[in-house]
């Protein structure tokens, strides 16, 4: 007798970005079409070809972000805030910023009311970052090389480890099952959502934290980007700069944020009456093997991920409504996932839209996949499609492939499936499937 895979439910979310602090903020400036981005005020990019992010600005690691919640492990005392004054100095800005969208997610998902009912051995936290601590290891090099080895901090390594945040966070909720951080460039946290809502299907946990957080704005980060002429140039207009599928898109922008999942065990959230998003039905992985910053020909390996996740989700094409894409803003990205998605959904175009929040938010890098899944996500839960801003003049080649890419203004629309993709240097890729509950 073959026994099917647990369902994965979605019962919470948490999120900081470059356009809400939390994510209903966030969600709101998705779906009225506002930009986050500006001019880089975190560091003099003068000099730098590219002079414009999506910054998270005058964001307060310390902030109360909720009621208290369980206690802190076995220390006892309420949390209201991801970190206290001393833990800050302690962690890097990733971390920051993840903590807050964790907490946020757990908060959400009003786990805490039945907390004494839950084993922490059956919760478990997968949080990706792509490049980890950067900002820390180049102030910490600047450190020891004008005052030497005496004052280096005794907490770097805490700062710029990739996988602090996924242990911090697992304190600060006590979370003693699978600990894991997930680093695969831009599709990070759609690997990390991913493998989460694998860990729960086989039955290793019944809760799991999931997403990711990225915090790279450095002039080495922005410099090395603009060097491979991977960003745009527009400085004279940032919140114009990101316009994914426009025939004058010039590249992508830089940005940086954390956005969070609480998943859950189907039955688990039934039986106590959790609020439920929406279902994570489907995901597909794929490597292209072709190039390291470039996708494969009409995006073979991306077409395949999405395929596999269809597959896995037990949907056909038809049943999806909506496509959160990768699309970067990027003169030779766009249009191959465009492609890819035209090729997949090539007898399901007429109830389809598709349509990129990087043209608001820039590109989250490890983070960018959470994000994407959260815009299908509460696109399904409010029956809203957020749109593709600065999309004034269409790429004939993805107007020739017969898409609807969600110009300009949000889609009130009722959808029952979506799915999101994020893709990354490497030639990884991740595709996720989502479904209404």
């Amino acid at each position: 007798m073959t026994t099917l895979p647990r369902r994965v439910a979605i019962t919470g979310l948490g999120a900081v970005t470059p356009v809400g602090h939390t994510a209903p903020a966030t969600w709101a400036a998705l779906t009225a079409g506002r930009s986050g981005i500006g001019r880089i005020e975190r560091f003099d990019a003068t000099e730098c070809a590219s002079r414009i992010a999506g910054e998270v600005r005058n964001f307060d690691p310390v902030a109360p972000r909720c009621a208290p919640v369980h206690p802190r492990g076995p220390a006892g005392e309420a949390v209201t805030a991801g970190l206290t004054a001393k833990e800050v100095k302690k962690l890097g800005r990733f971390s920051h910023l993840g903590m807050a969208a964790g907490l946020e997610a757990y908060a959400d998902s009003g786990l805490d009311a039945v907390r004494a009912t839950l084993r922490p051995e059956r919760m478990g936290v997968n949080l990706g970052v792509g490049l980890g601590g950067l900002p820390e290891i180049v102030a910490m090099h600047e450190v020891w090389r004008q005052g030497g080895f005496r004052k280096i901090s005794p907490f770097f390594i805490l700062q710029s480890a990739p996988n602090i945040l996924a242990g911090q966070l697992a304190i600060l909720l006590d979370c003693r099952g699978p600990n894991l951080s997930v680093a695969s460039a831009c599709a990070t946290s759609g690997h990390a959502l991913g493998e989460a809502m694998r860990a729960i299907q086989r039955g290793d946990a019944d809760v799991m934290v999931a997403g990711g957080a990225e915090a790279v704005m450095t002039p080495i980060a922005v410099g090395a980007f603009a060097q491979m002429r991977a960003l745009s140039t527009r400085n004279d207009a940032p919140e114009r700069a990101s316009r994914p599928y426009d025939l004058d898109r010039d590249g992508f922008v830089i940005s940086e944020g954390a956005v969070v999942f609480m998943l859950e065990e189907m039955e688990h959230a039934k039986q106590r009456g959790a609020r439920i998003y929406g279902e994570l039905r489907g995901y597909g992985a794929t490597a292209d093997a072709f190039h390291l910053s470039a996708l494969a020909p009409e995006a073979e390996g991306s077409r395949r991920a999405m395929q596999l996740a269809l597959a896995d989700s037990g949907l056909a094409p038809v049943q999806i409504g909506y496509v959160s894409a990768h699309a970067t803003s990027t003169p030779a990205g766009d249009g191959e996932e465009a492609a890819a998605i035209a090729a997949v959904f090539a007898t399901a175009k007429e109830q389809l839209n598709v349509s990129a929040v990087k043209s608001m938010t820039g590109h989250l890098l490890g983070a960018a996949g959470s994000l994407g899944a959260m815009a299908a996500t509460l696109a399904i839960y409010h029956g809203v499609i957020p749109p593709t801003i600065n999309l004034d003049n269409l790429d004939p080649a993805c107007a020739a492939l017969g898409l609807n890419f969600t110009p300009k203004v949000a889609v009130e629309k009722r959808i029952d499936a979506a799915l999101a993709n994020s893709f990354g240097f490497g030639g990884t890729n991740a595709s996720l499937v989502i479904g209404r509950v």
